[in-house]
């Protein structure tokens, strides 16, 4: 059974930093595309980040230069760092494993930016 476990979100100030974390099992992490993808308040998931296994990386026009994906195959997660935030990268943020076949989500956290 596939478990992605989002943590780190939470409430920060604009221009403040967060690192989210995703901790996966029940896959072969090393093998599987790794993302974040968000959901605004009253808008549709879109692609944040997302890390091949092969380290290479793709990211949102507007979280570039801001935000920065990573991975430890030996730890099984995936990170997320955030800096700069502003009220616009408030949203649920959520993790997301694709392997051939089968894609799996977590639970999703909370990230919100206040003016």
């Amino acid at each position: 059974q596939v478990q992605l476990v989002e943590s780190g979100g939470g409430l920060v100030q604009a221009g403040g930093s967060l690192r989210l974390s995703c901790a996966a099992s029940g896959i072969i992490f090393s093998s599987a595309v790794m993302g974040w993808y968000r959901q605004p308040p009253g808008n549709q998931r879109e692609l944040v980040a997302i890390i091949g296994s092969d380290e290479s990386k793709i990211y949102r026009d507007s979280v570039k230069g801001r935000f920065t994906i990573s991975r430890d195959n030996a730890k099984n997660t995936v990170y997320l760092q955030m800096n700069s935030l502003n009220p616009e990268d408030t949203a649920v943020y959520y993790c997301n494993a694709a392997q051939p076949g089968r894609i799996s989500w977590g639970q999703g956290t909370q990230v919100t930016v206040s003016s």
